[in-house]
């Protein structure tokens, strides 16, 4: 990988200059003025994992997981760790391992319960054993405290990428079934009900109002902006999505661009925030190993383009000289199947 390896031989003499590193965990400083990220959700380990090739061949200085790594479905949390030392072992996966720094959040099959939020009874032990996964240190304060949340600082000459992985599950309060049955959810009472809790909420705040990052990257399990499909989304609780976008204008954070996944299908949505100099963006990849294939269409008041229903993952080149993202949409045999650039 192009970046990682050569970082951390020159670590220790940038350190001796003066050069200033992450606050948190494990960050490597990069010797670059791109960035290149790739990310992807809904994999199962039972069927081939035919991406990782591919996602190799794009050079990533970070992959991160969008969710559903494994399908467990369960609250035997040994078994969840079966599940996870076999998705370690699966040949590709274990080549991108080596190579390019994971990072990443769960989603609700890897949390253990579908659809589940703050009432999972074996959450506690879910989280270990995820963050086991992640190598995550033993003495890392993420042990320490609960959900799955955390943020990464990459400093390079043009300036600096912070990635800040979000916990949709842990805290996250019921949901509110649909009158109409040909949706599952709708939108609860405006106000009721959080999707990251008071804890999560103030560290994301902080997070943003004091960065100093030219791009933040919010990885959310959840589509944050697409809100009428009737599953799970950020729009069941429209306080929320609110709250979200204010904080984005008010922190005065450039470049925030959304991760998503969960959905078996990819898209890109954005809404233009009053006093936000660019578009934020949601930026959909779903799935990595099985799609919606009968997909036929759905209400997205925010899609930007088509969507695609192939087997998939995202990735996102950031120039931080020009301050343009080239966003990608990857296929089997790095086949381009969408494409988005937006200038920040």
């Amino acid at each position: 990988m192009k970046s990682l390896k050569i970082a951390l031989f020159l670590l220790p003499f940038m350190l001796l200059i003066g050069c200033k590193t992450s606050q948190v965990q494990d960050q490597p400083v990069t010797s670059q003025d791109s960035f290149t990220i790739a990310f992807g959700s809904c994999n199962k380990h039972t069927v081939k994992n035919e991406l990782w090739d591919d996602v190799l061949a794009t050079e990533p200085d970070v992959w991160i997981w969008g969710g559903d790594i494994i399908y467990a479905d369960t609250d035997d949390t040994t078994e969840i760790a079966r599940m996870f030392s076999i998705q370690n072992e699966i040949p590709g996966y274990k080549a991108l391992r080596d190579r390019v720094q994971v990072i990443g959040t769960w989603d609700d099959h890897d949390y253990g319960l579908n659809d589940g939020g703050v009432e999972f009874t074996s959450k506690a032990a879910s989280q270990k054993v995820f963050l086991d996964f992640m190598d995550v240190a033993a003495d890392s304060p993420r042990r320490s405290r609960e959900g799955v949340y955390a943020s990464y600082m990459y400093d390079l000459p043009a300036g600096s990428v912070k990635i800040l992985v979000l916990d949709t599950r842990y805290f996250r309060s019921a949901l509110t079934p649909a009158s109409d049955k040909k949706k599952r959810y709708q939108p609860g009472t405006y106000g009721e009900g959080t999707v990251l809790g008071e804890t999560q909420w103030a560290w994301l705040e902080e997070e943003l109002r004091n960065s100093k990052a030219e791009f933040n990257i919010l990885v959310s399990s959840i589509q944050f902006l697409s809100n009428e499909h009737g599953f799970e989304t950020w729009g069941n609780f429209p306080h929320e999505v609110d709250k979200l976008n204010s904080i984005v204008k008010e922190s005065g954070a450039t470049g925030v661009i959304i991760l998503s996944g969960d959905r078996h299908i990819s898209e890109f949505s954005q809404i233009i925030l009053p006093g936000v100099s660019y578009p934020l963006i949601d930026f959909t990849s779903s799935g990595l190993t099985h799609v919606y294939s009968s997909y036929s269409g759905e209400p997205n008041p925010y899609r930007k383009g088509e969507v695609i229903a192939e087997k998939s993952f995202g990735l996102l080149h950031l120039n931080l000289t020009n301050r343009e993202v080239q966003m990608q949409m990857i296929g089997d045999q790095g086949k381009v199947l969408n494409a988005l650039t937006q200038q920040y």
